[in-house]
């Protein structure tokens, strides 16, 4: 890795990296994990809590926004900068929003607004002075026209990519990407849902539910859609019950290796 080809956003090297960007992408490994998995009706989003300072107030620390009244966006990236990152890319996002509103009298779409976002993050890719945004995103919705849920990964690249599940952030978002893979089915049960993104964050979260931070967004029959913040004491038995089970199954396992 020559400096030569490392210092400047706009140069290749040699094997047609833009190292900067590589750099930006180690700064959405290096922060909390972040996951989301699609069901029937809803959308989970969980985020990894880090620890905070004690006379700190947890609850100013947002991984999890919303843009529109009907787009939710969850972040991923370092603790320091990428946190003054994604504030800028929201208040883009929602100013975005409000002019399609205004000049659309409608709503935009979840793919309108990752295509914008993702268009932002691009432009921070090819000229002087500027680096790239240090954040990778989560954009979930629903569709204007079928109501189902959706959600979409946007990445410091300016690439962004459609997901039924997803994990970003983390040096663990690999296994849980794996996890998901393994243990994602095809239209989930809202509770199944939620379950499914709790388990995927306690694959790499130890202290349980006091480290994380799950929003669920869900629609209605009769279309009306909701968010909404699950309580830690819903977490903390979520997580024990889930732990539980877990335990459960090692020791019928140890039983039958016995037999």
């Amino acid at each position: 890795m020559g400096s030569k080809y490392d210092r400047a956003i706009t140069i290749f090297s040699p094997d047609g990296k833009l190292f900067q960007i590589d750099y930006a992408f180690e700064a959405v490994k290096k922060g909390a994990a972040t996951v989301g998995v699609t069901g029937k009706s809803c959308v989970a989003l969980g985020v990894e809590r880090k620890a905070v300072a004690k006379l700190q107030e947890a609850r100013t620390i947002r991984k999890v926004v919303k843009l529109d009244d009907q787009i939710t966006l969850a972040f991923a990236g370092l603790t320091a900068a990428p946190g003054a990152d994604a504030r800028v890319l929201v208040q883009k996002a929602r100013i975005e929003a409000q002019s399609y509103r205004l000049t659309c009298e409608d709503a935009p779409s979840v793919e309108y607004m990752a295509r914008f976002l993702a268009r932002t993050q691009q432009r921070y890719t090819q000229r002087g002075g500027v680096r790239p945004f240090g954040v990778s995103s989560l954009l979930a919705g629903f569709e204007s026209a079928s109501g189902g849920p959706v959600m979409y990964q946007i990445d410091p690249s300016g690439t962004y990519f459609r997901w039924s599940a997803n994990a970003i952030g983390g040096r663990n978002a690999k296994s849980m990407r794996e996890y998901l893979e393994k243990e994602w089915k095809g239209d989930l049960a809202d509770d199944d849902c939620v379950e499914l993104c709790v388990k995927t964050l306690l694959e790499v979260v130890d202290s349980g539910a006091k480290n994380m931070e799950v929003v669920v967004l869900k629609i209605a029959e009769d279309g009306t859609r909701s968010e909404t913040t699950l309580p830690d004491e819903a977490l903390d038995a979520m997580c024990a019950r889930i732990e539980r089970e877990r335990e459960e199954g090692k020791d019928e396992g140890k039983d039958e290796m016995k037999d």
